[in-house]
């Protein structure tokens, strides 16, 4: 594949060793203060950039007709506009909150063991998420999705940083150094507790998920999930 890659910070950067690596070429990058190569070469667009670019740089690769898959988080109060306008240019695009596949899986134990804690309220749930410090949004996106899937299964409206709200599943946000993501999900009642964790070690979880998308979007039309991508 040829792939441009919009935002090439820390995360960019790592994804442009993978995806030479598995044989593809990288044919544009850009950043915030710089561009290089020729983006209408590009046959895919990876897109990690910022809250405030990730809208523009989907829009303009929809345009171009360039397939894109997104890992950009805390822009999806605009999540409906982008999905008229990849169905108004029959686009092709792919947003994950997070492309690591061991995540992915994590979604899908959350949504499991909410389905199982649905009938025992004497148990408290609790979502902690913690990263770097030079992590833009918070919560992160990955603690909305946990806690979007989470909520059918509750008395809750949606979710918030007010751990006070009754009417909301809490978010616990930390920012530390060098912490590449780490999500809890606790349940704990007088008696006992029961937790599940995903711990990131380094970015080539969510690189390599991101590239694996990409491999799998490059020939398809439409809005599509990691759950297509990985089959789930």
């Amino acid at each position: 594949m040829k792939i441009a890659l919009l935002g090439y910070g820390k995360m960019g950067k790592v994804i442009a060793k993978m995806a030479v690596q598995r044989g593809h070429e990288i044919v544009y990058s850009s950043s915030a203060s710089s561009q290089n190569g020729n983006f209408k070469e590009a046959q895919i667009a990876i897109e990690f950039s910022t809250p405030q670019g990730a809208i523009g740089n989907i829009n303009k690769c929809f345009q171009a007709q360039i397939p894109v898959v997104c890992g950009t988080t805390g822009w999806l109060d605009q999540k409906k506009s982008i999905e008229e306008a990849c169905a108004h240019t029959k686009g092709s695009f792919i947003y994950a909150s997070n492309f690591s596949i061991g995540v992915n899986l994590f979604f899908n134990l959350n949504q499991h063991l909410a389905k199982l804690m649905k009938p025992w309220s004497e148990y408290n749930l609790a979502i902690e998420e913690i990263h770097h410090t030079e992590k833009k949004d918070a919560p992160s996106g990955t603690a909305i999705t946990l806690a979007q899937d989470i909520l059918p299964y509750t008395d809750k409206k949606t979710w918030s940083l007010d751990l006070t709200s009754q009417d909301a599943v809490g978010i616990k946000s930390k920012r530390e150094a060098d912490v590449k993501g780490t999500h809890k999900v606790s349940y704990t009642s007088k008696i006992d507790n029961i937790t599940i964790e995903h711990e990131a070690h380094s970015r080539e979880g969510f690189a390599m998920g991101a590239i694996i998308a990409a491999e799998f979007l490059i020939d398809k039309k439409g809005i599509f999930t990691m759950k297509d991508v990985l089959g789930l």
